[in-house]
């Protein structure tokens, strides 16, 4: 079974998002073991010291293939999602998703993570981004199963 990892700066910190997750890790799990690493965001005003230390802590985490959440990112339709998902679980038993802080990430995570992919041109909050790649990570395993799922 293929491991899905999340690591994401910042913690779910409202009830209603820790639930949205909770469920999706529920229906994830006849299709993929999935891990969620939560990391401090840091905050303050030295915004390139910030991002160096979120960095370093995202890098410590990555493992298999990894792509990055980034608004310049390319976008995916579901289906060429769930392609790509299954393309890169077919030489890989882990696939990490990095989602940063409310600044983004530093070069240095920029440049270790060249496959980049975007919901769109709009800036969504961190949280909600958390949950609209669970959602889509799950359709992706439901379109691969062939299995029927709300439009």
């Amino acid at each position: 079974m293929i491991t899905i990892r999340l690591v994401c700066v910042g913690q779910l910190k409202e009830e209603f998002w820790k639930q949205a997750r909770d469920e999706y890790k529920k229906r994830l799990s006849r299709y993929c073991k999935l891990q969620i690493v939560q990391i401090d965001d840091l905050g303050g005003d030295d915004k390139d010291a910030i991002l160096q230390k979120e960095g370093e802590k995202i890098l410590k985490n990555i493992s298999g293939k990894a792509f990055l959440m980034a608004i310049e990112g390319k976008q995916y339709s579901s289906p060429q999602f769930s392609q790509l998902l299954q393309q890169s679980s077919q030489t890989n038993s882990t696939l990490t998703f990095v989602i940063g802080s409310s600044y983004g990430v530093s070069d240095q995570v920029k440049s270790t993570l060249p496959d980049q992919i975007s919901f769109g041109k709009a800036t969504f909050p961190h949280n909600l981004a958390q949950i609209m790649l669970l959602e889509q990570i799950y359709r992706a395993f439901k379109i691969q199963n062939g299995e029927s799922y709300h439009k």
